[in-house]
């Protein structure tokens, strides 16, 4: 795991960005092609403390996953707004979001054009879901087009943090929303809070997801090893890469050597005021 350790400390140095993107881009192609369970989410999940949110039946098998989109956007007029995902995936979490929020548009990007491929297989289409290859750090859409950006366990894959915030801000209208929930090292945080101070944003609220992500991953660790075991000598990249039992995400996480935070923000009108100097 030396190997791993290095490029870890690597990335919270912002060290080699292009290469991050390519490697993250190739991983999750590969994965979309050799993945045989039709898994229509990508990310870790979370699950809250106290009573289950309410979920449609035909959503219970997702409900893990789900729960990131659920505290993402729970306490937001979604109804009726526009609303851009931005890294979406295999689609499960904007298809949820299209049919349980009933927005206008729901408009899902990621740079993977096998990842949306699989995406589009995946879910059932629908009028007001659209999935389109799109990158983070330069987004193909007007400035003020949208009411919400999702933005969920996507942005580590990404080679400029600045560069997506930035984007972030320009697609989205004055009183819009920025949705973000992702993993990083303590040590990354002061470059994430510069990255969010950057732009004409203000933070509504953050929390602390650990807890909540390992109960996930505790739900979805058995349908995950029946997968995984199919995969003969690829069997130990796949469980680090899911964060499986044993694996050196899930021993980060519980000792909080990786956070996973969720932080939602609010558009300005203007560009703040900055201090001289």
């Amino acid at each position: 795991m030396a190997a791993l350790d290095h490029m870890l400390r690597a990335t919270e140095r912002g060290a080699f960005p292009g290469l991050r993107r390519r490697t993250w881009k190739w991983g999750y192609t590969f994965l979309s092609l050799v993945w045989r369970k039709p898994w229509r989410f990508l990310n870790y999940g979370h699950v809250p403390d106290g009573p289950p949110f309410p979920l449609a039946a035909a959503d219970e098998a997702d409900r893990p996953f789900i729960g990131l989109y659920h505290q993402a956007l729970d306490g937001l007029d979604v109804a009726g707004a526009r609303v851009l995902e931005v890294g979406c995936g295999h689609g499960g979490g904007a298809a949820w979001v299209a049919r349980h929020f009933a927005p206008t548009a729901m408009v899902a990007v990621d740079r993977s054009p096998g990842t949306l491929s699989r995406a589009r297989k995946l879910n059932a289409p629908a009028p007001n879901l659209e999935y389109r290859i799109g990158d983070a750090e330069a987004l193909p859409f007007p400035a003020a087009s949208f009411d919400i950006l999702l933005n969920i366990e996507s942005s580590h894959c990404y080679g400029s943090m600045d560069r997506f915030v930035a984007e972030a801000a320009r697609v989205l209208r004055p009183g819009g929303h920025l949705c973000w929930a992702d993993m990083r090292s303590p040590a990354m945080l002061p470059m994430l809070d510069a990255s969010f101070a950057s732009q004409p944003l203000e933070l509504l609220a953050e929390t602390q997801l650990n807890a909540g992500v390992l109960a996930a991953l505790d739900a979805v660790e058995e349908a995950k090893a029946r997968e995984v075991s199919r995969y003969g000598l690829l069997r130990p990249v796949l469980r680090e890469f899911t964060g499986m039992q044993g694996s050196v995400l899930r021993k980060a996480l519980r000792e909080g050597e990786v956070l996973y935070l969720a932080q939602r923000y609010r558009k300005l009108a203007s560009e703040p005021v900055r201090s001289a100097g």
